[in-house]
């Protein structure tokens, strides 16, 4: 039989025998039949993956025997247990409970499209339980709740169905559209026919055309999904803008010209909080220059786990933000009216801090711990929006989070979908509604005391690693063994190949004095324990697991090289640089 059947051989068949002819070529080579034209398999470009056989779980068109299923999920189980029991490379909870109360539902679809605060038409929903979750996080990072739709102080949010990355992206394109002028829901005019919502956008002034074009700051420990989420809107950062409009015209020291990022304290090899001096220069020269600024502060950075004081960066930043007419500004007026909204936007991302710190924010003022993180939430009037990782802290089988923001900010949607009988305001369309259940479910079960205490042990046990670590290195000689005030990070000189699998560590190249370092970390999470520690420590002590020597760092070009063709031109852009994941 041919491997290879007209589109009328097959419609000429019966329905039984189509399966039957379907037959996977590679099986079917290997049977003895010729195989001509077949693709190539598959199995011999993917990655291999050590404990995985990639032929065990090919999709053939008649699908697999219970038997092959079976050992499919054999292997599947097996290598799952051995990743999980040394995970440290990441800041994720594997210390997981959930199968006794939410199995039932594993069969059951739950979509929360649309509004959280809307029931809409697909009632297969889990949106009180999302409405409660929200509500535990207003009242955790000081909003003003609950939700309400006349208060335009109130908070509003939503549960990710990824995880922070998709906040941070909602939360770029929610200051993105507020800094340009666009309309908020509050601000829409009356429906056009066909149904479409329209607004006016104000027009930038002839004496400052920047008016409405933001630049977005950040430092160089910010997460990858920044740059992304920049890129995705359309957005420009301030090396983007300094680059192309204002070269050589850099405030910072040294050569003038632009940095990518803004700096992070002692360079990469400091504790990673952002610049606060770096910061304050480069927005008072592009908020001279009439643009809106947009700042991503970090709290707890992807791989040093550093949490930026947010509320000194308001005592810095906002009277310069004052001094440039970027506080309470007139972006319209039609008669009397006008619409005011100030010519900043600060956004958190807190994917594992912000839903870990205030406990030992707790824990601090009970007199439990000697101190406590800066404080970073709605307590401060100039924050806009924060997000953060339901997987981390928490623990989740899924990737999820939270967005919140307040309803004076809430983006107008594209348009009202009579379809789902909700407004539309949340970055999906369809939304995950299993995962709602499993951060109300923790959050049921685990009572403020317990995250206090639970947040303690992994103070102690971070110590611990880092004390370990630091013997080691004593021992051996320089391992660049690092950890910033109160992170549950701890990094590292990068051993081994063969080490970074076994502990699924986290890698990354920072410069340091010239050089470039090859980093790993390892987080302190809740399912680590002293054991895991010291198994870790004790393979990093045989005299093969590191690479004894030092790295040059490789330059980077600032800007793209022409392409040499007609009507091209040069683009300035960031590089999406690693720093762990989402």
């Amino acid at each position: 039989m041919s491997n290879l059947m007209s589109r009328r051989d097959v419609l000429a068949m019966p329905l039984a025998g189509i399966a039957a002819a379907a037959l996977d070529p590679f099986e079917e080579a290997a049977a003895g039949e010729p195989a001509k034209d077949l693709p190539q398999d598959p199995c011999a470009l993917y990655p291999e993956v050590p404990g995985i056989a990639c032929n065990t779980f090919r999709l053939p068109p008649e699908g697999l025997s219970s038997e092959a299923r079976a050992r499919a999920l054999e292997q599947l189980r097996n290598y799952q247990s051995r990743r999980q029991s040394r995970f440290l490379g990441y800041q994720v909870n594997l210390n997981l409970a959930y199968e006794e109360d939410l199995r039932v539902f594993l069969n059951s679809t739950t979509n929360n499209i649309g509004d959280p605060f809307q029931t809409g038409h697909c009632t297969i929903n889990t949106k009180w339980m999302e409405r409660a979750v929200l509500d535990y996080y207003a009242r955790l990072w000081n909003a003003k709740w609950p939700h309400n739709p006349n208060d335009p102080e109130s908070y509003w949010g939503y549960v990710l169905t990824m995880g922070s990355t998709e906040g941070n992206l909602y939360g770029l394109w929610n200051g993105r559209d507020y800094l340009e002028g666009k309309c908020l829901l509050y601000e829409s005019m009356p429906d056009a026919s066909p149904p479409r919502l329209m607004c006016q956008q104000p027009i930038a002034p002839k004496d400052n055309p920047n008016a409405f074009t933001p630049v977005v700051l950040y430092s160089e420990d910010t997460h990858y999904s920044i740059i992304k989420a920049i890129r995705v809107l359309g957005m420009r950062t301030f090396y983007e803008v300094g680059t192309s409009q204002y070269p050589g015209q850099c405030p910072l020291k040294g050569d003038k010209s632009w940095p990518t990022e803004v700096p992070s304290t002692d360079g990469d090899g400091g504790p990673g909080t952002i610049d606060l001096d770096a910061l304050a220069r480069l927005v008072d020269f592009f908020a001279g220059k009439g643009h809106p600024i947009l700042v991503n502060f970090n709290y707890g950075t992807t791989f040093k786990g550093a949490y930026d004081d947010v509320e000194r960066a308001g005592d810095v930043l906002l009277p310069i933000l004052r001094r440039h007419g970027l506080v309470d500004r007139v972006i319209a007026r039609q008669g009397e009216r006008t619409i005011k909204r100030d010519g900043f936007w600060f956004h958190v991302d807190g994917a594992l801090g912000a839903s870990y710190m205030p406990f030992l924010e707790m824990a601090h003022k009970a007199g439990k711990i000697k101190q406590s993180g800066p404080k970073f939430d709605f307590r401060l009037p100039y924050v806009h929006s924060i997000t953060m990782s339901g997987h981390k802290w928490l623990g989740a089988p899924r990737p999820c989070g939270v967005y919140m923001s307040k309803t004076k900010y809430l983006l107008l949607p594209p348009s009202r979908p009579h379809y789902i009988g909700s407004r539309d305001t949340t970055l999906a369309g369809s939304r995950n509604g299993f995962s709602a259940m499993v951060l109300w479910q923790y959050l049921a079960t685990h009572s403020y005391e317990a995250q206090i205490a639970k947040a303690l042990r992994l103070e102690r046990l971070a110590e611990y690693a880092y004390r370990k670590l630091k013997e080691l290195e004593s021992a051996q000689g320089p391992l660049w063994v690092a950890r910033s005030p109160l992170s549950l990070a701890i990094w590292f000189k990068c051993p081994n190949p063969a080490i970074v699998f076994k502990y699924s560590l986290s890698t990354d190249s920072l410069v340091v004095d010239g050089s470039r370092r090859d980093y790993c970390h390892i987080y302190i999470m809740e399912h680590v324990t002293e054991a895991l520690i010291d198994e870790l420590v004790a393979d990093l002590s045989h005299s093969d697991s590191f690479d004894r020597r030092d790295v040059s760092l490789p330059l980077h070009p600032s800007e793209t090289e022409s392409s040499g063709f007609e009507g091209f031109r040069s683009l300035v852009y960031v590089p999406e640089t690693g720093r762990g994941m989402r």
